[in-house]
């Protein structure tokens, strides 16, 4: 009796691994909410990068690497300047930045 109780469970558990587990379309329910789009974000960027283009080709190097979360050591060997230099051209890029965008 015990025999083919095991053997009647492992032939089931060998059905169900072969059966693709489905569900009927209309038993699912699709939650999808509709947002309105907010552009603001993308505005902002836009500005930004048109007020980026203005620097020099290094004061834009400075901003693209500070933009990539790098720290300033990275900066200053990438660039090829001491650390405490780029963290002063960083601080004279960022006020030159808040003129241009903030005239």
């Amino acid at each position: 009796m015990y025999r083919v109780a095991l053997n009647t469970a492992i032939t089931l558990y060998r059905k169900s691994k072969r059966r693709v587990k489905t569900q009927d379309y209309e038993s699912v329910v699709f939650k999808i909410t509709s947002e309105d789009y907010d552009d603001t974000e993308e505005e902002q960027l836009k500005i930004m990068y048109k007020a980026i283009k203005q620097l020099s080709d290094i004061e834009k190097a400075l901003i693209f690497l500070y933009l990539e979360d790098k720290n300033y050591r990275e900066i200053a060997e990438t660039i090829g300047i001491t650390e405490v230099n780029a963290r002063v051209k960083m601080n004279r890029i960022k006020t030159k930045l808040k003129k241009i965008l903030n005239p």
